[in-house]
């Protein structure tokens, strides 16, 4: 539990980035806020925000989490955050996650940290991917032990980029048998972004 929880910590640590790809429609928020000019940023986006632009809310609670442009306020940040989550925002959906599991700013509450991680992995968030593998690798949070899901969500995460996917893949893959990391590999190659994930496999229950 202890090293899923570190882990979860690292990844949010590690989220908050804004993707040049992401930035069309608030093009002057979004640069200023990459060249460090929080003023401007938050002058920029927060109208957008107020008008339901889900990338400047997710942008905006940034802000809001790291103090940047404006006094760190975590309840400010998951408020905004969960209006692009509820807007299908696979970035924000992850923080949501995260903060749910953390209890940072709200109730801690497990089981809606594991729906918004789940909403996030099927949009192919491969930070969403990697934390919802350790859910299944450590079997917390209601969620089964199943080895081969796990493994299936970090070579899902791995070619998103996820490098701590990577290491874990290798680590997992030591203890499973070669039908299992075969089942993985085809449910892998089979999941098509925007569809169900599998909730379990057939050979790595129990």
């Amino acid at each position: 539990m202890k090293k899923f929880t570190v882990a979860i910590l690292l990844a949010l640590g590690l989220n908050f980035s804004l993707p040049c790809a992401a930035l069309a429609g608030f093009p002057e928020g979004a640069n200023a806020y990459n060249a460090r000019n929080y003023a401007l940023a938050l002058k920029e986006i927060t109208p957008l925000a107020r008008a339901g632009n889900p990338e400047a809310q997710h942008l905006l609670g940034l802000m809001y989490y790291m103090g940047r442009g404006v006094t760190r306020d975590y309840k400010q940040a998951f408020g905004w955050h969960l209006k692009a989550a509820q807007q299908g925002k696979a970035d924000a959906q992850y923080v949501v996650g995260a903060m749910y599991y953390t209890g940072n700013a709200v109730p801690l509450d497990q089981k809606l940290a594991v729906n918004w991680f789940r909403r996030a992995a099927e949009q192919g968030h491969g930070e969403a991917q990697h934390a919802l593998g350790l859910m299944y690798r450590y079997h917390v949070a209601g969620v089964p032990g199943d080895p081969v899901i796990a493994y299936m969500l970090w070579n899902l995460a791995a070619a998103s980029g996820n490098h701590n996917a990577v290491g874990q893949r290798a680590a997992i893959a030591k203890t499973m048998t070669q039908e299992q990391i075969e089942e993985a590999q085809a449910l892998s190659r089979t999941w098509k972004v925007g569809t169900p994930l599998p909730m379990q496999s057939k050979t790595g229950g129990g």
